[in-house]
């Protein structure tokens, strides 16, 4: 039974099959050499009238039976009806705008990444207010930005193609051409040529992500006590009229940046700026009703390091990603914030370890964010050997920053400026030390190759980016304390800003559900 089975399919199957077999092993086997005979024998041609078809002849193959199968080519039609959008579509390289696209996802972390390292710092019945103060600044800057922001930051005066440079920049502020993302592509390059082989709209939304933190670490200095309908219209102003116009100094070929001063990643304009201003706004509104009698101890060192982490992970496209490509840029700029970071926190736990008797979990993860502090404007220009020396001496140098901080009493309550303020400043500078074009020769030799002139440099940048944060800052706070208050209230200092400005609370402890104190 079973051969009378296979037998038919067998014969089946040989015959739905069989002429295709052989049709496709006739078109993909070798043909034979062919025979030659008298009819089909290749011809000798004389290749000239005065030489003889025996001296040299020239074999011509016959016509053959049957024309071989037309290959597609190239069709020169296609080729001149390509539109100018094509061509410019062509040169966005997708390797470079992946990296940039998780570049931005990284830096947008770095936010929350902040609340959580706040929030560790301040006592529990301000934490919720302390992380939204990072967290409103995705939703406003993240609106802003779009709408005026980037546009006063990097947009030209007038576009002049074909010209060289082919734009008109202003050196101290961008125009509003590019207001509500007007003439900025999702699928072409930015016409400046900030980021040639990336679409324009990922170039704007990296950036954005640096717009939003900046503000944000301002807010460290002033935890537990100020208003959050101050704070809210403070980021909108300071982002507009402080960050804005520094981003175009430095990044929007400004004067900064056409001086020749180099910061690769946000030591001026996101560290320097954020740090001075917390300084003025600290001084602006004052010391918390209880410092410094009372202790304000951290009140959940997890987040803390929680926070580090995320920030730690976020900078490698802060930094790696100020590159704007994947490349061998990007690559330095990744290891030299690595080591730094780890030079950083290395040194401040050796620094407490010796000085102080004991190595904190606070402390090394105040190193790890000097380090990472100190290696921004140098991520991309300095060796893995500079980049751990400038982790280390910032590190030592922020350590005595909030040491003399503590000393003065001075109230900058989650020390802001010894860490953002000191060290962007220290970093800024050994920039200026360790540069070399050897890792990047876009960028310049520094003192320890030849040029103690870029240190002159750098130190100009770093006052410009102190007096203008100090001074626009100052005008801010001012003109918001004229119409409304930049304190909560005593009373509502005492309670906590948790349950005062938000309604709510963040574990329960400490007041009945539901209660309101803010009137």
């Amino acid at each position: 039974m079973l051969k009378k089975f296979i037998i038919p399919c067998l014969i089946s199957a040989l015959v739905l099959i069989g002429p295709t077999a052989i049709q496709s092993w006739a078109q993909t086997s070798p043909s034979p050499s062919p025979t030659l005979t008298p009819e089909a024998s290749p011809t000798l041609v004389s290749p000239s009238p005065a030489v003889s078809p025996e001296a040299s002849p020239t074999l011509v193959s016959p016509t053959p039976a049957s024309p071989a199968p037309e290959s597609p080519l190239p069709d020169a039609s296609r080729q001149e009806t390509t539109s100018p959008a094509a061509e410019e579509v062509s040169k966005i390289d997708t390797g470079d705008s992946a990296w940039m696209l998780m570049s931005s996802a990284l830096v947008l972390l770095m936010t929350p990444g902040l609340a959580f390292f706040y929030g560790g710092l301040v006592r529990s019945r301000n934490v919720l207010n302390t992380m939204m103060m990072s967290l409103i600044l995705m939703a406003v800057v993240g609106v802003t930005w779009i709408l005026w922001g980037y546009s006063l930051a990097f947009a030209p005066n007038e576009l002049t193609p074909g010209g060289n440079p082919p734009y008109i920049m202003n050196p101290i502020l961008g125009s509003l051409k590019w207001a509500f993302l007007n003439g900025v592509a999702f699928d072409q390059p930015d016409p400046i040529g900030y980021t040639p082989t990336i679409p324009h709209q990922l170039f704007m939304v990296y950036q954005m992500m640096f717009a939003i933190i900046t503000p944000a670490i301002i807010s460290g200095a002033i935890v537990e006590r100020v208003s959050f309908k101050a704070f809210f219209w403070f980021i909108i102003l300071w982002s507009t009229f402080i960050y804005s116009p520094l981003a175009h100094w430095v990044w929007g070929k400004g004067w900064i940046g056409t001086m020749g001063a180099l910061d690769f990643a946000g030591g001026t304009v996101v560290h320097i700026s954020s740090g001075v201003s917390a300084v003025v706004a600290a001084w602006i509104l004052g010391p918390r009703k209880t410092y410094p009698t009372q202790p304000a101890a951290p009140h959940n060192v997890p987040y803390v390091l929680l926070g580090i982490g995320l920030l730690w992970f976020g900078w490698m496209g802060f930094n790696g990603g100020s590159a704007l490509g994947a490349g061998p840029l990007a690559t330095v700029a990744f290891v030299a914030t690595t080591v730094a970071t780890a030079a950083g926190g290395l040194t401040w736990t050796i620094a407490e370890w010796v000085l102080r008797g004991k190595p904190t979990a606070i402390g090394i993860a105040s190193g790890f964010l000097a380090g990472l502090v100190a290696v921004t404007p140098a991520a991309g220009f300095v060796t893995p050997l500079g980049a751990i020396l400038m982790g280390s001496i910032t590190a030592f140098c922020c350590f005595w920053a909030v040491s003399l901080r503590a000393k003065l009493q001075f109230d900058d309550s989650l020390d802001t400026y010894p860490i953002h303020g000191v060290g962007g400043t220290i970093g800024a500078i050994l920039t200026g030390v360790f540069a070399t074009k050897a890792v990047n020769s876009a960028g310049n030799d520094g003192l320890l190759y030849g040029n103690p002139g870029l240190i002159v440099t750098q130190v100009i940048g770093v006052i410009a980016t102190y007096i203008f944060a100090a001074v626009g800052t100052l005008i801010i706070l001012k003109l918001l304390g004229l119409v409304m208050p930049l304190r909560v209230k005593p009373l509502a200092e005492d309670q906590g800003l948790d349950i005062n400005e938000h309604g709510e609370e963040a574990y329960g402890e400490e007041f009945a559900s539901g209660l309101s104190l803010g009137e």
